[in-house]
């Protein structure tokens, strides 16, 4: 097939300032028969010319008049030649057998194969597909070039704790900054505002909750900040699932007094066993014992007896 739709992806990718879905991409096709289909219209600004009787002139001077026409239209037209040549590709494939029809396994295959094709030559450039679809961007590495050339700054890095509250509201959005503080367990409102005016974290709405407080979620440039281009594509975690905040919200907010057991303490009678010690029984005297105190006098020694002088 004559027709390379992997140079015209490239041409539509450069052409364009925003990222391309495949639905972009098929309405261009559409478009394009549709306009194959419609009647050639005249050039801008042909009209018809008058004949000699509409134009009230003798044959013969329109005859001179045209003659003397001829070199200036000839100049005209090798002047227009040149410039369609400049204007117009060499070669016809890029218009010629064109699907009416292109899937979007055909599309992602073209961007795939571009995509391992600006990897190969290691370019400046480079094919990503982000959440709203395909776009051209320059390498990270070169991006101390384009700072440059904009005269911008170089940009601030996120600290531990903006990381940990984004984390947070990736996982559990729409999320309020008093679960985000439950869960971090300090402050999250400086993290809040860092992450608001990076746009990565935007207001969702506000919690069916006393007082009304504001939700947050993430934003389409941190689905573009982490790589991904859905939330499904992140990464699983038994951290931060929503069950877990969850149950670590319910502990914080309903804290249940701690018992024998967890403390490694004996359990009472009938609460079972003790799960760090053996049972422990402990005998009781009887009333009686304690009360009655048995005195034994001391023995004598041997040869006392014997000793004591006899009365007689």
């Amino acid at each position: 097939m004559a027709f390379n739709l992997q140079k015209v992806l490239k041409a539509l990718l450069l052409s364009s300032n925003q990222p391309l879905s495949i639905k972009d991409i098929q309405t261009v096709f559409s478009r394009f028969h549709d306009q194959a289909a419609l009647p050639l219209l005249p050039a801008e600004g042909a009209t018809e010319e008058p004949g000699p009787e509409a134009a009230g002139e003798p044959a013969e001077a329109q005859a001179t008049d045209a003659a003397a026409a001829v070199p200036a239209a000839s100049e005209a037209t090798e002047v227009v030649a040149e410039a369609a040549e400049v204007a117009t590709p060499a070669d016809d494939e890029l218009y010629a057998d064109v699907p009416s029809l292109v899937t979007a396994t055909q599309i992602r295959e073209a961007m795939q194969a571009i995509a391992e094709d600006f990897r190969a030559r290691d370019d400046a450039l480079l094919l990503i597909e982000g959440p709203t679809g395909f776009r051209l961007v320059t390498h990270p590495r070169f991006g101390r070039w384009i700072r440059i050339l904009r005269d911008e700054p170089p940009p601030v890095k996120l600290t531990q704790s903006a990381i940990e509250t984004l984390a947070i509201v990736a996982y559990r959005q729409p999320v309020t900054r008093t679960e985000i503080e439950t869960v971090r367990g300090v402050s999250a409102e400086a993290g809040i505002n860092k992450l608001l005016e990076r746009e990565l974290i935007y207001i969702v709405g506000r919690a069916d909750l006393p007082g009304r407080p504001l939700q947050y979620g993430t934003t389409d440039k941190f689905l573009e900040f982490v790589g991904v281009k859905s939330l499904v594509e992140l990464p699983s975690s038994d951290v931060l699932s929503p069950r877990q905040i969850d149950e670590w919200l319910k502990s914080a907010i309903n804290p249940k007094p701690v018992t024998d057991a967890e403390m490694g303490l004996p359990l009472e009678e009938g609460e079972g066993a003790s799960p760090n010690f053996e049972p422990v029984s402990v005998e009781q005297e009887s009333p009686a014992a304690d009360a009655t105190t048995s005195f034994t006098p001391a023995s004598e020694p041997e040869g006392t007896a014997e000793a004591t002088p006899s009365s007689a």
